[in-house]
């Protein structure tokens, strides 16, 4: 039976790649998205599948039920783009200005479609149900999924799975981790206000440049001496943007930054030293800091049963060397905030292609995929909706001799 859903999978795949493409050429900011879930609700509804819309805000929800009671599966894909500007030189280039999709979100979305389809022509085999959620708003602070989950786009959802199309790993390669796969991000922004004068006469100012340098500094101090080296944490200062002459000493300067952690005790000790240190070189050079603190998304945290289940899954169709135990990324997604809700799992598929040109790293203006790799993530999706919601056929016991 699995081997029949991949073939329609598989004769799916020019489909995939219309819907890819028209997405495309009409890419929609997070929190801007109009059309892009008016096109997924009207598909889904196509094949006779129950939508819901609006929900939390621009999110998509598709329910396919199963002849038989069971469990229910989640899977998600999400479709905002960036506000990037379209530098490849192809076909299907976004047709907003400063706007594309360079980070492989139409390609979640296309695939998710074609698995729908798939699934709602095979509804009668399934024991149990499937719940897409077709999200909005992945890349932006606060994220869609959080809107989507307080809307209730989990009720009844037994488990959750998702995954992220890349262009640093192969096309046919699957990437997961058993534990953290990806990071908490946080962001900073320290306002300093000094005062000015001239170059000429330091002892009558309070220099912003010197007193930023300083942070710049102290702040790199948190992760090297205070956080257990087996411990993952970063800190990026990003920004800093103070004076316009040389011969002037400018009176503020504006720091901007990035906090990158995975253990949640990690992730509250670099906000509390972070305040500390604005708060004692403000105090002690005689400037005002104003420190503003952003929480953004939690990390990722891959359930193991989840995990072996996708293992399991996957090994039915691909060869173990295929799938690759990633180290833990620094990256973030909003993907975790469903996997504090339920158990589930998040992983990649790989979608690097040289010859294509598809190697450039996500949210760079010629960012492009294997279109190929679409119909490696269905299958995957495909396989995991099997897993939990097909009934195996089981060989009878012999009765023991007598």
């Amino acid at each position: 039976m699995l081997n029949h859903w991949f073939t329609q999978i598989e004769s799916m795949y020019e489909q995939m790649v219309e819907w890819r493409r028209h997405l495309h050429q009409y890419p929609e900011l997070s929190f801007q998205e109009v059309e892009t879930p008016k096109m997924i609700a009207g598909i889904l509804e196509s094949y006779g599948i129950e939508v819901k819309t609006q929900v939390g805000g621009r999110g998509v929800v598709g329910t396919i039920r199963g002849a038989k009671p069971g469990k229910t599966i989640a899977l998600r894909a999400d479709f905002d783009a960036l506000p990037i500007p379209d530098e490849k030189e192809v076909p299907y280039k976004s047709k907003v200005p400063g706007v594309m999709h360079a980070c492989g979100h139409d390609g979640h979305t296309a695939t998710l479609l074609a698995v729908a389809k798939v699934l709602s022509e095979n509804r009668d085999k399934l024991a149990g149900n499937v719940v897409l959620l077709h999200q909005h708003a992945e890349e932006l602070n606060p994220g869609g999924a959080i809107g989507m989950i307080e809307d209730g786009c989990l009720d009844g959802v037994d488990v959750v799975f998702g995954t992220h199309l890349t262009s640093q790993a192969p096309t046919g390669t699957y990437l997961y981790a058993k534990g953290y796969a990806m990071a908490a991000a946080d962001a900073f922004e320290i306002v300093v206000q000094g005062k000015g004068g001239h170059g000429a006469s330091p002892h009558e100012t309070v220099d912003a440049v010197a007193i930023g340098a300083q942070l710049v500094g102290q702040l790199q101090y948190i992760v090297s001496r205070q956080i257990n080296p087996q411990k993952a944490a970063v800190l990026s200062v990003g920004s800093f943007h103070a004076g316009n002459a040389g011969n002037v000493i400018a009176d503020s300067a504006v720091l901007k930054g990035t906090v990158r952690s995975f253990d949640e005790n990690v992730r509250e000790h670099m906000q509390r030293e972070v305040t500390n240190i604005v708060n004692g070189i403000s105090q002690g050079l005689h400037a005002d800091c104003q420190l503003k603190y952003e929480s953004g998304y939690p990390a990722v945290f891959n359930h193991a049963e989840e995990t072996d289940a996708f293992l399991e899954a996957v090994k039915t169709f691909t060869d173990e060397n295929q799938l690759i135990e990633m180290t833990p990324i620094m990256g973030s997604e909003d993907f975790s905030y469903y996997l504090r809700e339920r158990p589930g799992m998040f992983f990649f598929t790989g979608a690097r292609n040289e010859d294509t040109g598809a190697h450039y790293p996500h949210h760079h203006p010629r960012f492009d995929f294997d279109e190929q790799a679409m119909v490696h993530a269905a299958k995957a999706l495909t396989a995991l909706v099997y897993h939990y919601a097909v009934e195996k056929e089981t060989k009878p016991v012999p009765e023991p001799a007598v």
